[in-house]
């Protein structure tokens, strides 16, 4: 197969045990992406890192395949060199490549040349993560004549929603293009709560990095800070002690659980169902409750630490856990019965905002919104990692693609991490829960790669050292830089109504993904 091909190249990534790197030239940049493609696999990120004064700028690509993860690594000769776009093969990196010439300075020929980040304030020449504009002052602000993309035609018009919103949600622009009340196109645009993220980790040690790396999207914290300490770990060749992997395994569940029986209750709400709110929201607390007096937090913002965990849970808040857990899992089924039985909730759910499975795969959606499509991928199955290997997870998938779909995936992932979650408690191995780093030691123009497959979806930190116990580059990604787009198709066909009820089923990120 050609993918053997390159994977025989490659050489192995610290951190995720699945990871590996091959350095290409511009002609096997496209032909390895092509060939992972052909063979199945997906783009997951896509980044850049740019030095101007020394004169290297490189793009980076991970690609995920039938058994974990290849990053591509391509070199090119000046800072302003194009590099060939993978959007072609992989719809999904036009965004990631806008995004990485807005941060890094280095420039796709994608034909889509606009800003993804630039909303006014920064002059063309300023690229935050280029060493050249290290303390440079915000510009002014200029006029924004960002271009949508419109659709013309009788009785056609347009439907602006946002950036602001009248709820709490983070701002997003939403351009609707409507007959009436039927979308015939919908275009997101994102980038309003850059943050920094990217840059601000250039002015950490490396061993302070995994608590930003847990705020990057707060409601996967575990997920985020598990993939820092899992590349940071690998690159000073840290052996984790088997019950600190056992427990992030449970805060990693129970993040799973927090966040599907949020969205279960929103999502019966939306469809007007009050009483499905009250009850999950009654459930959630119940267990935040529960994870705090085991654990010392509601949410687990800072449990897992580089050589382990900050928190192990004594017998009293072990049990105390246990037991919720139970009742959890005994009072979802029945409100699962009641939803499946609700005529006026599955009117809503069935057949709106759906993804058929070889639209899904062509555009790359993943996680659990691409299960719901009949993308089967998880990697805490497909490429496990401990403790995950001895715990062998059960994929929920179905092929509906619609908000029906996306309900019962949560509804059966909450059962099958319920169970998980107990396992773990049950079988944990006794002993310490964290190891004492070294002083930090690993050289400059290293890179480790985390991965870890978090409620979303997967989710990856690619972390360079600067060889002083510095953060020379860290690129986290979120599985929403994957789903956002699919969304714009996933509402075509719909009414502007049913828009909440479908972003809800997705409940993707922004925070997420922009950095």
């Amino acid at each position: 197969m050609p993918l053997r091909k390159w994977l025989e190249r490659a050489q192995a990534l610290p951190g995720s045990p699945s990871a590996a790197r091959v350095v290409v030239d511009v002609t096997d940049w496209l032909a390895a992406a092509g060939d992972v493609a052909a063979a199945g696999g997906q783009l997951l990120a896509l980044w850049g890192a740019n030095v101007p004064a020394a004169g290297d700028a490189r793009v980076r690509a991970a690609l995920v395949h039938e058994s974990g993860l290849l990053v591509l690594e391509l070199a090119l000769p000046a800072t302003d060199g194009l590099y060939p776009g993978l959007q072609s093969i992989y719809p999904a990196a036009s965004r990631m490549q806008r995004a990485a010439c807005d941060l890094s300075g280095i420039t796709s020929d994608d034909p889509d040349q606009r800003p993804w980040l630039r909303h006014a304030a920064w002059p063309a020449s300023e690229h935050p993560l280029c060493a050249s504009v290290m303390g440079v002052e915000a510009a002014a602000l200029t006029p924004d004549d960002y271009r949508f993309q419109s659709v013309e035609g009788e009785g056609v018009h347009e439907l602006p929603v946002g950036p602001v919103h009248a709820g709490i949600i983070e701002p997003g622009h939403f351009r609707f293009s409507i007959v009436g009340e039927k979308v015939l196109r919908l275009e997101a645009r994102l980038g309003y709560v850059h943050k920094g993220i990217e840059r601000r980790f250039q002015e950490l040690r490396l061993y302070e990095g995994h608590r930003l790396a847990a705020r990057v999207s707060g409601d996967a914290a575990i997920a985020y800070s598990w993939a820092y300490c899992q590349a940071l770990e690998g690159l000073e060749r840290v052996q984790v002690p088997p019950r600190a992997l056992w427990l992030r395994a449970l805060c990693l569940e129970l993040e799973r659980i927090q966040n599907h029986l949020g969205d279960l209750g929103a999502l019966g709400n939306d469809a007007g169902f009050a009483f499905g709110l009250a009850q999950f929201s009654r459930l959630k607390e119940e267990l935040l409750r529960a994870v705090q007096l085991a654990l010392g937090q509601r949410y687990l913002l800072d449990a897992v630490v580089p050589g382990g965990m900050a928190v192990d849970p004594g017998v009293a808040g072990i049990a105390s856990l246990a037991d919720c857990l139970h009742h959890i899992a005994g009072e979802s089924l029945n409100l699962r019965n009641i939803y499946d039985e609700h005529a006026g909730v599955q009117d809503r759910f069935v057949g709106a905002g759906a993804v058929a499975p070889e639209l899904a795969r062509r555009l790359g959606l993943t996680g659990l919104c691409g299960r719901a499509s009949g993308q089967e991928g998880d990697l805490r199955v497909d490429a496990p990692w401990p403790p995950y290997d001895a715990l062998a997870p059960v994929k929920c998938v179905q092929r509906g693609g619609d908000v029906a779909a996306r309900v019962s995936v949560r509804f059966d992932e909450l059962q099958v991490s319920l169970q998980l979650a107990l396992r773990v408690l049950e079988q944990m191995p006794a002993g310490a829960v964290r190891f004492a780093m070294p002083v930090p030691a690993a050289p400059a123009g290293e890179l480790g790669i985390g991965l870890v497959e978090g409620w979303r979806g997967p989710v990856m930190l690619a972390l360079e050292p600067d060889g002083n116990g510095g953060i020379a580059r860290c690129h986290p990604h979120d599985p929403s830089w994957q789903n956002w787009p699919v969304l714009e198709h996933a509402i075509l066909g719909n009414i502007v109504p049913d828009f909440p009820l479908i972003n809800k089923s997705f409940n993707l990120s922004y925070s997420g993904q922009d950095l």
